[in-house]
């Protein structure tokens, strides 16, 4: 669990930074696009476990 708030906090402090210097955040900038994302790695996650029991 600390892994994942460490990352989100890294997440956050370079988005800050990118919007302060106004690049575009390298990331879908919609939070549709962001769970498109999230949907995909769960179904990434969701198959190797599958594979993993056949």
């Amino acid at each position: 669990m600390r892994e994942v708030i460490l990352a989100t906090l890294a997440g956050f402090v370079v988005g800050f930074i990118f919007a302060k210097i106004k690049l575009p955040v390298p990331a879908p900038p919609t939070l549709a696009g962001v769970m498109g994302i999230v949907g995909m790695f769960l179904g990434y996650m969701a198959a190797n476990n599958w594979l993993v029991r056949q």
